[in-house]
């Protein structure tokens, strides 16, 4: 499987997922059958990345759209990659409907607790007292718990989980049972914790610590 060049920042941890959510599909010889939807954001910088059916849709309505692509091909393999704010908030009456009907699509959410592509603003997912550029003195908001709100909605079968892009093994086996799921006809979530070094300020072994700093709110595991 060959990959282009990553347009994304320095540092950024979308690469890392993507790259092993490829490796996920090609292992189950999915690629020819699988779509990857981008929301828009950081996620559209995916677009011509990987050796995959991608394509961009507009903001916050990239679950319903992989929902629409896969009723009409049923035999695809659907994939919506949003971040944290596409998801929880613009887009966050698709996703909670998506997930109470048990829609057989895989929604992949990267989380780094900003706004990226637009500058580091405060997010659903921004902890409380995270210094952004819109919250310079400290969000006053809890964060917003994505998988764990879904538990509620999801049917038996369904896949909820969080990880982290340096928990490369958990990541891996998170991806296939993602994948499993949607073959068995049932809706999925995976959380990915982010590297943003770019907004968060960080480097080196910083936006490691800080990283690791956020599975202390975002419990990392199946949900």
């Amino acid at each position: 499987m060959e990959f282009k060049p990553a347009k994304f920042c320095p540092g950024c941890g979308y690469p890392i997922a993507l790259m092993l959510l490829a490796k996920a599909i090609e292992k189950a010889g999915l690629s020819k059958k699988a779509v990857i939807g981008l929301d828009i954001g950081c996620a559209l910088l995916a677009w011509d990345h990987l050796p995959i059916n991608t394509f961009q849709t507009h903001h916050g309505r990239v679950t319903s759209t992989m929902l629409g692509f896969k009723r009409a091909k049923p035999d695809s393999f659907c994939v919506a990659v949003t971040g944290d704010g596409g998801a929880y908030a613009i887009g966050l009456q698709n996703l909670l409907h998506a997930a109470k009907r048990d829609e057989p699509v895989f929604v992949l959410v990267i989380n780094n607790t900003v706004y990226g592509m637009t500058g580091g603003q405060s997010a659903p997912t921004t902890l409380k007292n995270q210094k952004t550029d819109t919250h310079p003195e400290g969000n006053l908001d809890e964060p917003f718990f994505g998988p764990e709100l879904l538990k509620n909605l999801v049917a038996a079968g369904a896949f909820l989980a969080r990880t982290a892009v340096n928990e490369p093994k958990q990541m891996q086996e998170f991806f296939e049972r993602a994948i499993a799921a949607q073959k068995a006809g049932h809706f999925s979530l995976l959380e990915i914790l982010s590297f943003c070094p770019t907004n968060w300020r960080t480097r080196g072994a910083e936006t490691i610590a800080y990283l690791e700093s956020l599975k202390q709110a975002f419990k990392t595991g199946e949900v």
